[in-house]
């Protein structure tokens, strides 16, 4: 019996009392019911401390809605249940597992505020009475529904159903019935809030009623996929025993149509010899096969894969040698190299009829147009492209395939990207080349050697198909970033193409002919008049990118484009924008890189150098200050070791010819030498500075300025000999743009001046030399009456020269 304490009559059925509030979640508690809860907020575990304290009472009220985790007032269902906190337990981790028995129906009449739990103020619901005709008559209804449930259910227990049978009371039977029941939590609520004793029995019967149906459509279905199952392992015994008994009588399955439709296109299909074979001897074991077995599906794909691929099918090469350069200069400008290659290839094709696809390996930068030109090729040759990207891959199975012994297995890529393409001679490209790894499943690459050998690749096995198919008629193209990270024995079967990146020269071509009229074209203003003038474009290649590709300027092109198109919506009546150098900064913004220049006079220990980088030419300040001391020798700006050896080769080398260079020989004792070279943060190494640092530091040691208008590059030696480098390209682009008027190269490296760009080497003065004594005669300026070198020491074709020339700076 409940203690209400303070209580008054509200009216003859509801009265009042206050109690803390305990929200559940997924659980509705009914009168008569007992029930374990675990409770952790802590709102709720105060409200249970605060009921052990009251007398044990508490009101438990289900949450409208159970992933709410701090509920506020309208969150909670406003009628619960008045229970007692029969047991409460504190486990470990903080949270409680309390007993809780549903005494009576109440409802919220308000919330009273509190801090630590919810407080309630309740009106106590008092059931209304039934007369006695009409509660046998609902009490038989509800147990005969339950009766027939309990019977297709065998999870409810004996002893529940005679306690069910025993309960006379209409209210206390349907909330013990409704608490055994899976009913939805709306369903419970609803059966909770439902005052009327008849009300609430109808919707319980209909609630029950329900189950039983679901119940019983449920085992339905249940029977119904066993009978199938049966069914299927049935027919599958009655198949072989037909499958038998033709065997033994000579008759063939007339009812297989599949099977004669697959026999046909396996006749049509034109295979090799093996491969005939091999699906022949494939299709009579199908033939023999349950249709519905899992071997029967692998070997129907397997033949499937055999006739998809393209044996014998090939495109026509185009043997037209102008028409595919042509095509090639209309793609690509520059990359002379690899265009030379592919005609060198096609002169070859038309006189000679069978010829080994050649196996190109493209590397260059990223941006320089590596997978393009292979698109290019493809074009210009009439074939087909396909391309495989390489990047990531570490299993080798992706590469040959896996065995038909795994589930799902198919054949490697090589073969999957031979039967989307439909040819057996188009132009493969395998990107990324560098890019693969391996790990346990074995290395890709080894696996390339195979497919990237010609004198191996026409009997290619891909271990899907276990027979050898023919790939010597693909012309493989694979790119590549470094080539360091191509393994050696692969690099062996390929024939290297360096793209070594974009000279400023063609970059600038490159925007005007082809990435101006793209972008002007994908940002809708090819019905205006849009020009970019030539200094613009040198402007955004030299001040806002610095790459060797021309990505970086294809995206600022078509940053000043859709600046151009917001320009247009907003003033429609203008159709007429010229970009000029001035204005790329109202559009770009400030410059991001800074331009080599020349110094603006000439200084003494001052050189300038030229060096390589991968986004092409720089020009190199090499510094040398000479201090009184004791023959220490620092070199700094972040070099690399083979450049510090260098700057010690031009110090030995200097020490060792200072009586010739007319140099106190003393200095290495008295004076300490610093060579540096500015922009520190940026590495840099290699030999090519060695003339350089070498020509900085006896123009301080003999006080003589260097012509500032004078460029040099070049390894030198301990005898003062000029050896060759590379890069040189790109060097004297780098000088032309800074303003060099005299570039000091070595003489070995005569031959590579036919690379560069008649309009560049017209405006140069290119001195090749070969020993340190010519580099110093170009480079110090001497002052009338001076000598440079000891007149005894000089050779006498120089000496000649020198009379001949009236060049007083190298008199003796």
């Amino acid at each position: 019996m409940i203690k209400i304490g303070k209580m008054f009559k509200h009216d003859s059925s509801i009265l009042k009392l206050q109690l803390p509030l305990l929200p559940l979640r997924d659980i509705v508690v009914y009168p008569h019911m007992v029930a374990p809860l675990f409770v952790g907020r802590p709102r709720s575990v105060n409200a249970l401390t605060e009921a052990m304290n009251k007398e044990k009472q508490i009101f438990l009220a289900t949450q409208k809605s159970a992933g709410v985790d701090d509920p506020s007032e309208k969150d909670l269902s406003t009628i619960g249940t008045i229970g007692n906190v029969l047991q409460l337990l504190r486990l470990p981790d903080g949270t409680v597992k309390a007993l809780v028995e549903g005494k009576q129906r109440a409802q919220i009449k308000r919330f009273i505020p509190n801090e630590n739990s919810f407080q309630v103020e309740l009106e106590l619901i008092t059931e209304e009475t039934i007369s006695h005709a009409e509660s046998v008559a609902l009490i038989r209804a509800v147990n005969e529904a339950f009766e027939e449930y309990a019977k297709l259910n065998t999870n409810i227990s004996k002893d529940l159903i005679s306690g069910v049978a025993s309960i006379t009371n209409p209210s206390q039977l349907a909330d013990t019935i409704s608490a055994h029941f899976s009913f939805k939590l709306e369903d419970k609520q609803k059966l909770l809030e439902t005052h009327s004793i008849t009300e609430r029995l109808s919707l319980l019967i209909r609630l029950i009623k329900m189950e039983i149906e679901i119940f019983r459509m449920d085992k339905r279905i249940k029977g119904r996929v066993k009978d199938q199952m049966e069914k299927t392992q049935r027919n599958y015994y009655l198949n072989e025993q037909m499958r038998a008994i033709r065997k033994e009588m000579g008759t063939e399955d007339e009812g297989a149509d599949e099977l004669n439709e697959l026999e046909k296109r396996i006749r049509k299909k034109r295979m090799s010899k093996d491969a005939v074979a091999k699906v022949n001897q494939e299709f009579k074991k199908l033939k023999l096969m349950t249709p519905m077995s899992a071997e029967a599906t692998v070997v129907r794909n397997y033949i499937e894969w055999m006739i998809s691929l393209p044996w014998f099918d090939r495109s026509k090469v185009r043997t037209d040698l102008e028409e595919a350069e042509k095509i090639l200069n209309e793609d690509h400008f520059g990359l002379e190299k690899p265009k030379e290659r592919i005609l060198e290839y096609l002169a070859v094709q038309s006189l000679v009829k069978k010829i080994r696809g050649p196996i190109l390996c493209l590397v260059g930068p990223p941006g320089v147009g590596k997978t393009s030109l292979a698109k290019s090729v493809a074009r210009a040759t009439g074939r087909k492209f396909v391309r495989l990207s390489l990047g990531g891959v570490r299993d080798e199975a992706e590469i040959r395939g896996h065995r038909r012994t795994y589930i799902g297995a198919m054949p490697g890529k090589i073969i999957q990207s031979l039967k989307k393409v439909g040819v057996n001679n188009p132009v493969f490209c395998l990107d990324e080349v560098d890019k693969m790894s391996m790990d346990f499943r074995g290395d890709p690459s080894a696996a390339l050697l195979e497919v990237l050998d010609p004198e191996q690749n026409y009997a290619f096995n891909d271990h899907f198909m276990d027979i050898d198919y023919d790939l010597s008629d693909i012309l493989f193209v694979t790119t590549a970033n470094t080539l360091p990270e191509i393994p050696l024995p692969l690099q062996d079967r390929m024939e290297i193409i360096r793209l070594p990146g974009y000279t400023e020269y063609e970059k600038s071509n490159i925007a005007h002919d082809f990435l101006i009229p793209k972008q002007i074209r994908l940002n809708g203003l090819a019905d205006k008049d849009i020009q970019f003038s030539k200094n613009a474009v040198l402007e955004i290649i030299q001040r806002y990118t610095r790459e060797a590709g021309v990505r970086n300027l294809e995206r600022e092109l078509a940053s000043v484009c859709r600046k151009l198109a917001k320009e247009y919506m907003k003033n429609k009546d203008e159709k007429t924008f010229r970009v000029t150098s001035s204005s790329i900064g109202k559009y770009l913004g400030p410059p991001r890189f800074r331009v080599s220049q020349i110094e603006e006079k000439d200084q003494v220990g001052t050189v300038t150098g030229l060096a390589w980088t991968h986004v092409g030419g720089e020009l190199l300040m090499i510094e040398t200050l000479i201090m009184p001391g004791k023959g220490e020798v620092s070199v700094t700006g972040k070099l690399g070791d083979v450049m510090k050896e260098s700057a010690q080769a031009a110090v030995s080398y200097v020490r060792s010819r200072a009586d010739h260079l007319m140099i106190d020989n003393t200095f290495h004792k008295n004076f300490d030498i610093h060579i540096h070279i500015p922009e520190g943060a940026i590495p840099k190494d290699g030999p090519s500075a060695g003339i350089s640092m070498c020509t900085s530091l006896v123009s301080a040691l003999s006080k003589r300025p260097v012509h500032r208008d004078v460029a040099m590059t070049g390894e030198i030696t301990l005898r003062g000999r000029v050896l060759p480098i590379g890069g040189l390209k790109e060097k004297i682009l780098a000088a032309h743009r800074g303003g060099i008027k005299k570039i000091i190269i070595p003489k070995d490296n005569k031959k590579d001046l036919q690379d560069i760009p008649a309009s560049v080497s017209k405006q140069l003065e290119i001195i090749p030399v070969e020993h340190m004594d010519e580099v110093l005669s170009h480079a110090l300026i001497v002052g009338e009456g001076e000598y440079l070198f000891r007149k005894a020491d000089l050779p006498f074709e120089v000496m000649a020269k020198d009379v001949e020339n009236h060049d007083h700076r190298s008199l003796m």
